[in-house]
Formats: C-alpha cells, sequence, structure tokens
C-alpha cells in the first residue's frame, strides 16, 4: 500500500527544516502510513509531474517558487490571493488548493514579541515571504516602508533617520541563510536602539549576521523558528480538514 504522500517544492532545499518537523511528527502520532519528501525542482513547471502523483496530499512551497506555483493551482484561499504568495498547498479530490501560512506564523510571531512602541515598521525584501508580512501588519494596523533592491528606497539610500523612526524591522531576505552564515543586508546597524524589535524569518543559522549585528545594539531579536514551526502545524491543520 502505497503511503500519504506530503513534502516540500523549492530550489536547494536539503538544509530543510520541513521534512525533520513532520517526519517526527508523523512518528509522535504513529503514523506509519505517511511519508514527507523533498522535491528539488529546477523549473516551476515540473510541479505538474508531481501532481500527478495519485497519493499526494499536500505540499509546501519555499524560495523560488511561492510566486510562481499559483498559475499551476485550481483555488486560492483569501490570504493567498492577497498576498500573491503560496507556501502550502491541498490537494482533495483532484483540487488543487494555495494557502499562506506564512501569515498565519507572522501574525503569531508578532503579536507574542510587539509592545505599543512598535507602530511602524521597516520591512527589508519585496519576495514571498515580505508579501505575507506586509499583509500581518496591514491587518494589524501597523504602517510600514518595504526595501529592497529595486524599489525606490533601497539597500543603498536607507538612512539612519528612517531606521531611528521605525521601531520595528523585520528581515525578509534569504540573505545570511545557511550556508552563507556571513552575508548580511547592508543595514544602519549604529541606529539601532533598545526600543526596537529585531525579526529575522532566517531560521538556519538561528542566530544569523544580522541578528548578531542587532544585538550588538542592544535591540530585542527574534529569528524565524518560532513562526516555522507555526506555519507547519497550520499546514497540518490545512492538510487534514
Amino acid at each position: 500500500m502505497e503511503k500519504t504522500a506530503f513534502g516540500l517544492i523549492g530550489k536547494n532545499i536539503s538544509y530543510s527544516f520541513s521534512k525533520r518537523y513532520f517526519e517526527n511528527k508523523f512518528q509522535r502520532l504513529m503514523l506509519k502510513d505517511h511519508a514527507y519528501d523533498l522535491y528539488d525542482l529546477q523549473d516551476i513547471a515540473e510541479v505538474q509531474r508531481l501532481f500527478e502523483k495519485p497519493n499526494l496530499r499536500g505540499l509546501n512551497v519555499t524560495i523560488p517558487f511561492k510566486e510562481k506555483i499559483i498559475p499551476f493551482l485550481d483555488e486560492l484561499s483569501d490570504e493567498a490571493r492577497q498576498t500573491g504568495a503560496v507556501n502550502c498547498i491541498s490537494i482533495k479530490n483532484n483540487i488543487k488548493t494555495g494557502y499562506n501560512t506564512d501569515v498565519f506564523g507572522f501574525e503569531k510571531t508578532i503579536l507574542l514579541h510587539r509592545n505599543e512602541n512598535h507602530r511602524s515598521a521597516i520591512i527589508l525584501g519585496n519576495g514571498g515571504a515580505a508579501k505575507a508580512v506586509q499583509y500581518v501588519l496591514s491587518q494589524n494596523g501597523i504602517d510600514f516602508i518595504t526595501v529592497s533592491r529595486k524599489s525606490e528606497q533601497n539597500f543603498e539610500n536607507l538612512s539612519p533617520e528612517t531606521v531611528t523612526e521605525h521601531l520595528l524591522i523585520v528581515q525578509c531576505t534569504p540573505v545570511g541563510t545557511f550556508p552563507s552564515v556571513e552575508d548580511c543586508v547592508q543595514f544602519p546597524f549604529e541606529s539601532l536602539t533598545k526600543q526596537h524589535l529585531v525579526i529575522d524569518l532566517i531560521y538556519n543559522p538561528s542566530e544569523t549576521a544580522f541578528i548578531r549585528n542587532a544585538a550588538r545594539q542592544g535591540a530585542k531579536t527574534v529569528n524565524g523558528l518560532y513562526m516555522l514551526e507555526q506555519q507547519a502545524e497550520k499546514a497540518w491543520e490545512i492538510w487534514n480538514r
């Protein structure tokens, strides 16, 4: 009998947290007929062959396919449609529905750590993860500016004064992810204070160069592990509806 299949699609994902997380979950729940695999795709079009797998019930989606996967799906949840990014797919009766559980994971993170001073934010990056962060901040009435390589406000011209005015910083780029752990986006760290909350969505390594630099200025720092666990739990809930 074929196992009920789940997995992760992305590029260069051998380091992934998801496989270990879900295999441990299957073990705890004694689900011997469940399997979780990594699908390292070079091109998103390869997903069509994967969708033909008869026992496939759900997929997680990571960089660089969170936006590119959308044309291959049948339906989108509200938050996936509004963010334009999908990181979780449920497959039922051959209907492939895209969700954004990053939204759920980031909202849990921000509600846990923010205080009343964190009324405006700087979002670093503008990819799929940043779209989820933008959505959550909007839903919670937190103003934000987005800094990316191509935006008007970019890494070259982000001023110390702007950082002083925004006490919440969310690092959404993959810069500094294992194995390139010494890499760090350009940022005026000297403007950070003890009032700042700095969230780096990277979880591997647990302490990025960005977080180390922020912590040296006394800022409160949070990595992406809790968000990752929360979005994984939300995915599991969706797959089992």
